[in-house]
């Protein structure tokens, strides 16, 4: 692995980058072209004497799925928090690309890098349509009036036109956001993450409280988005996890304590003592 220093000197990334969100617009030097996405190096951060994060390293490639399970104080919420600049580390780095060191932005200016973060709780306008949402998450003027009244351009109706099949609410375009079931809810925070085109989508129990048939269509979508973006799922739901799982992190007391695909976790006995034995 290269050094960090070796990192922030290595080549610029190439000018190609997929195709953006029209109002959204990403630093072009974000460079993954040598190495992982996502780099956590050595963060600790401590609150009151305990140490929800330890000494934790954590590396996610472009275009990764990867699962994040662990008991509860394991460390998963605050990880999430020190990526989106909610929460700054006692110690360590934390890179997005070789040369974006997040540590030095903000939260707005961490998402304006193509960073998103879904938290469990969908947070909707209910009272808007469908469309709405997701024309408010692609707008960078959030007022809603303002936003509502902006003329579409046709390259913007078909992006929300393309979401809207991703996430499978089409014929719901027109619903208020409101009606929809918790499932669909989260399926609409999901793709008003997407209207942003983040290049790292964070994602917090995707399927806590949700049918059966809602969970499955959320791997599906998950695993759709894998590819054209990195998806980090933070999650209790061991049938779901793997549903989708290719690489699994397991945290425990603020580091990782295994990693690997799913059979190699759920067979490691310090996993099966702290974690899955429960």
């Amino acid at each position: 692995m290269k050094t960090l220093e070796k990192m922030r000197a290595a080549m610029r990334r190439e000018r190609s980058l997929r195709r953006m969100a029209p109002d959204i617009v990403y630093d072009p030097d974000l460079d993954t072209s040598h190495g992982p996405i996502l780099y956590l190096e050595n963060i600790t951060v401590s609150f009151d004497g305990f140490k929800a994060l330890n000494d934790l390293n954590l590396y996610i490639d472009d275009g990764e799925l990867r699962c994040i399970i662990g008991p509860n104080g394991a460390g998963k919420t605050t990880m999430m928090d020190v990526i989106t600049g909610k929460t700054r580390p006692d110690a360590g780095t934390v890179f997005f690309g070789q040369t974006i060191d997040l540590l030095r932005l903000n939260e707005p200016e961490i998402a304006a890098e193509g960073i998103g973060r879904k938290f469990q709780k969908p947070t909707v306008f209910e009272q808007q349509t469908v469309h709405e949402n997701l024309e408010l998450a692609m707008h960078a003027d959030k007022r809603v009036w303002p936003t509502l009244r902006a003329r579409l351009t046709g390259e913007q109706r078909d992006r929300i036109g393309e979401v809207l099949d991703i996430i499978g609410l089409t014929a719901q375009c027109q619903s208020r956001a409101g009606l929809l079931s918790h499932g669909q809810k989260q399926w609409l925070e999901i793709g008003m993450l997407l209207m942003q085109n983040p290049r790292l989508l964070l994602v917090d129990e995707p399927v806590a409280g949700m049918t059966g048939h809602e969970t499955e269509r959320t791997a599906e979508l998950l695993n759709s988005l894998a590819g054209q973006h990195s998806v980090v799922v933070v999650e209790h739901d061991m049938e779901f996890v793997r549903s989708i799982a290719r690489t699994v992190t397991v945290l425990h007391e603020g580091s990782v304590l295994a990693e690997g695909d799913m059979n190699e976790v759920q067979n490691d006995p310090k996993v099966i003592e702290v974690y899955l034995g429960e």
